[in-house]
């Protein structure tokens, strides 16, 4: 039969697991594996000497060593009326993002203030939202919520309005390096982009979603008045950089300080909405039609005063012959009709008979 246990037995068995172990409140070294506590010396466990070296246990260490301190939280989502490329920027922001959190489309009457609430109830301090106007002009806010700052920008593309979307090949969760343009540290409204940028795209520290590499650079470019967004992956072989998107052009319009709406900060006067570049479009078209209509007036102007009228020239009657006067015949005795056959063949008969007579009487 097996011997009983003691009653203290398994309480200190619980004691040493505990002793070998971390406490709740204190952390985990970070360098360096770590050590377990060796068991206890027996008849099973000899004590240590020169034949028997001390037994070392090192466990890798896990994803997330530290402690989740700075709780970045970003909500993604759109207003009703997007396509299908920014429903498509939407789902890669997310995927390149593991602090960001989804939700449903905003109903287009609701106002802005109301994304506030709403990243109150997901437990959400930063805001990415898309707003659609016209089903082809794409607006993007980013905000920290609530206090703010907000900026507002026109998705763009170069000269199309267009989104880009590649084929990610990153592992969800990875940790993105963020690049700057020296401008960023001249301008003061970049400054205040730039901070917004860090807190809102950069990976927490020891997120319990991230991954603890690095494998892809998010760039941030400012040429032509805008900023160019772009996504590149390292590659270990050599560290070479690829892109693979998605990217996009933000064209600044507002910094507002409260969020999602209050004082103007700044204001982009190098800025032209889409409606007045519509319009300047149609308006340089119509200015090209009437040039062309006033270029075939001109000319036709010139065509009717380039004749000139020459004076007639006396001595073109010396070589003029006069046409030999013909007779006037006027006939008295009404001529004879002719008679209507619809048959070729009857008429030429017709006219064989009256020959035929013509030869008679004459012979």
């Amino acid at each position: 039969m097996a011997a009983k246990r003691k009653r203290g037995a398994l309480a200190a068995g619980k004691a040493k697991r505990a002793r070998s172990a971390p406490r709740a409140g204190e952390e985990a070294p970070e360098g360096g594996p770590r050590e377990r506590s060796l068991p206890p010396q027996g008849y099973n466990n000899p004590p240590q000497g020169y034949n028997n070296p001390p037994q070392e246990y090192s466990i890798p260490p896990p994803v997330s060593q530290g402690k989740w301190k700075n709780k970045q939280r970003v909500l993604i989502f759109s207003s009703r009326g997007i396509n299908f490329r920014t429903r498509h920027l939407m789902q890669d922001l997310r995927t390149l993002m593991p602090h960001s959190k989804a939700d449903t489309k905003m109903d287009r009457k609701d106002q802005l203030f109301v994304i506030n609430e709403v990243c109150e109830m997901k437990n959400c301090n930063k805001c990415i939202f898309f707003e659609a106007k016209k089903k082809q002009d794409l607006y993007m806010w980013l905000s920290n919520t609530p206090q703010g700052p907000s900026a507002k920008f026109l998705v763009q593309n170069g000269k199309l309005v267009d989104i880009i979307v590649f084929v990610l090949k990153l592992p969800r969760g990875s940790r993105p390096l963020l690049s700057f343009d020296p401008i960023f540290d001249r301008e003061p409204h970049y400054a205040l982009l730039k901070e917004l940028f860090i807190q809102i795209f950069s990976t927490p520290q020891y997120h319990p979603k991230s991954q603890p590499f690095v494998d892809h650079v998010f760039t941030f470019t400012v040429t032509d008045e805008r900023i160019w967004f772009r996504n590149y992956q390292i590659i270990e072989e050599d560290a070479s950089l690829v892109e693979i998107g998605p990217r996009f052009v933000l064209n600044l319009i507002k910094i507002f300080q409260g969020s999602f709406g209050g004082p103007t900060l700044y204001e982009n006067p190098h800025y032209q909405s889409p409606n007045m570049h519509r319009r300047l479009i149609r308006l340089s078209v119509a200015a090209k039609f009437r040039e062309k209509q006033q270029v075939k007036e001109v000319q036709k102007i010139k065509k009717k005063g380039t004749k000139v009228l020459v004076e007639e020239d006396p001595t073109e009657v010396v070589f003029e012959t006069p046409a030999e006067e013909k007779p006037v015949e006027i006939q008295l005795v009404k001529p004879e009709s002719k008679p209507i056959v619809k048959d070729k063949k009857k008429l030429r008969k017709i006219q064989r008979k009256k020959q035929k007579k013509l030869f008679r009487t004459e012979g």
